[in-house]
């Protein structure tokens, strides 16, 4: 029976646990918690009240603070903490890591200070042991994937990048279940940005509606949207055909028009005239295009990339730029061909 750990007990690391649960194959679970009282609470009402209310956590699964205890005999280790917090807990986790684990980013975002993508960190982690060839053992999870709709058992698709063709199958077959289907694809550099970039965007998705504006903006923008995200992830070495799927526009459209979405969800308030800081104040789970904008916007200027939209977004979130004052801009820009 394969063991898996999950770093990262928030809403996604938990839905994964449930999913997982499910799998075909059967698996021993451990799911870790960075604090301490979260983890106790998993353990006893064997639910996440905090950030996945309502659905029971099976059986299977032990919740930890214990990291070591967490990674013991672990076959996948699965990383589902926010991007800030990556270096730090995989730094931590080092000691306890085995060289025959494989390991999955389900991060989407940059990590703030280097700009890096969630599977470059771990590499630099993994290469501080001596280990060769780190990256054949570190695959990545994207795709449209709300985590409470995933763990109520509803239909979702989601894309498995490594660049071992060997990983990826192995994997694929062993996290797919009868309602989480992954496709593979080697292109992991278009997955991450994508997962990175479209959070950026749902920001702006959020600010129109906050203004009160219709369906003629959200398609505007999600259609420009990923035309940004193609040129950016091309212009880096991606493959543009990774953009048009499920972890660029599948997960685009989710987010930048459901509900569930965190990132819409503070450019909505945004739209509404709330401060930034009022809105994170109030809420308990992480909105990753917050912290990914900066970074993301630096990237593509150290490479003559341009931005537009996601240049708009860190006006508004970190120079307060007023969202309308964006939009109009964005609207004047020079006319060109699509």
């Amino acid at each position: 029976m394969t063991r898996i750990a999950i770093l990262g007990a928030g809403s996604w690391g938990t839905a994964l646990a449930v999913v997982l649960s499910r799998a075909r194959n059967p698996h021993e679970i451990s799911l870790w918690a960075r604090n301490a009282a979260l983890a106790q609470a998993l353990q006893n009402q064997r639910e996440n009240t905090s950030y996945l209310a309502g659905v029971p956590l099976p059986a299977g699964v032990r919740a930890s603070h214990d990291l070591p205890a967490a990674l013991a005999a672990a076959q996948i280790v699965i990383g589902a903490v926010p991007s800030v917090h990556g270096r730090t807990v995989y730094s931590q986790a080092l000691p306890s890591f085995a060289p025959e684990m494989v390991f999955v980013s389900a991060t989407k975002g940059l990590e703030p200070t280097t700009h890096l993508r969630m599977s470059l960190v771990l590499a630099e982690v993994l290469a501080k042991r001596g280990t060769v060839g780190p990256s054949q053992r570190i695959a990545v999870l994207s795709g449209p994937s709300f985590a409470a709709e995933a763990a109520r058992g509803e239909p979702t698709a989601v894309v498995l990048a490594a660049q071992n063709s060997a990983t990826a199958s192995w994997l694929q077959e062993e996290l797919s279940g009868p309602s989480f289907r992954l496709y593979t694809n080697d292109d992991l550099l278009g997955v991450e940005l994508a997962g990175a970039m479209k959070n950026v965007m749902a920001i702006a998705a959020g600010a129109c509606q906050g203004l009160g504006l219709g369906s003629n903006p959200l398609a505007a923008l999600i259609t420009r949207g990923l035309a940004e995200m193609t040129r950016v992830a091309v212009a880096l070495g991606a493959r543009a055909e990774t953009l048009s799927g499920l972890a660029g526009l599948g997960d685009l459209v989710l987010t930048c028009t459901g509900a569930l979405s965190r990132n819409r969800h503070v450019g909505i308030e945004l739209g509404k005239g709330r401060r930034l800081s009022d809105i994170l104040a109030s809420m308990r789970m992480v909105a990753e295009g917050v912290e990914t904008a900066a970074p993301l916007l630096a990237l593509a200027r150290e490479h003559g990339i341009d931005m537009p939209i996601t240049e708009q977004v860190d006006a508004i979130l970190h120079r307060g730029k007023s969202p309308r004052d964006a939009i109009r801009e964005i609207m004047d820009r020079p006319l060109k061909r699509e």
